[in-house]
C-alpha cells in the first residue's frame, strides 16, 4: 500500500506511521508528507528521508485545493491519512482520494478544531479517539473505529489531549494494518 500522509502540526501521529513502517510492523510505503505549515511533521519526515512538501495556505483556496490535488495525482497515493491536519479538504479531493482522519473525540461528540476543549467542557466523563472516513464535511465522514479515554477530575485540556494521542496513535497504526492485511474497503 502507498500512502501520502497530511500534517499540520507536531507530527507524533505521522511519527507513529513512520515507526511503524521502519519497524516492519506497516508494510506500506510511505509516498510524501505534506503540510500546510512549516510544522514539526515536516521536519520530522525530513529527518527519517521522507519527500516533504510544503504547500501553505493560498488566499485563493480553489488554487489551494487545485495544488494538492495535482501534487497527490503526481503521486498516486492508494491512501491519505489526514494526521492533525487542520484543513478541511474539498469535495474534489475526497472525491479523487481515499483519506481518512484521526479526531480526538468520540464522534459524532465534538467535531471540529476544538474536540478536547469542547468535551471538558461538556463535562463529559468519556472521551476518546476516532478514525473516520474523509468527507467534504467537517469530522462527519463514516466511523472506522473509536476508543473510549476517560476524562479524570484533575484533567485540562493538555493532560487530556495528550492521553488522547497515546491512543490516537495505536489507532491510526491499527487501522493501517488492517487495511494493509484487507484491503482498503469502500468509505459508505
Amino acid at each position: 500500500m502507498k500512502i501520502a500522509i497530511l500534517a499540520s502540526g507536531s507530527g507524533s501521529l505521522a511519527q507513529a506511521i513512520i515507526d511503524a513502517q521502519k519497524s516492519g510492523l506497516l508494510d506500506l510505503e510511505i509516498l510524501a508528507l505534506v503540510s500546510d505549515r512549516e510544522s514539526q511533521a515536516i521536519a520530522r519526515a525530513t529527518h527519517e528521508g521522507i519527500p516533504t512538501k510544503y504547500l501553505p495556505m493560498s488566499e485563493n483556496r480553489e488554487t489551494w485545493n487545485t495544488d494538492l490535488i495535482k501534487f497527490l495525482s503526481g503521486l498516486n497515493p492508494n491512501l491519505v491519512v489526514s494526521v492533525g491536519f487542520m484543513r478541511v479538504l474539498s469535495r474534489d479531493f475526497v472525491e479523487k482520494f481515499p483519506t481518512i482522519n484521526t479526531h480526538p473525540a468520540l464522534l459524532p461528540n465534538f467535531p471540529g478544531a476544538h474536540g478536547v476543549r469542547d468535551a471538558i467542557s461538556a463535562g463529559v466523563r468519556k472521551t476518546g479517539a476516532t478514525v473516520h472516513w474523509v468527507d467534504s464535511g467537517i469530522d462527519t465522514g463514516k466511523v472506522i473505529v473509536q476508543k473510549e479515554v476517560d476524562v479524570l477530575p484533575e484533567d485540562d485540556e493538555t493532560s487530556l489531549h495528550e492521553r488522547i494521542k497515546i491512543v490516537e496513535r495505536a489507532l491510526i497504526v491499527e487501522t493501517l494494518r488492517h487495511f494493509i492485511a484487507n484491503g482498503i474497503p469502500g468509505r459508505i
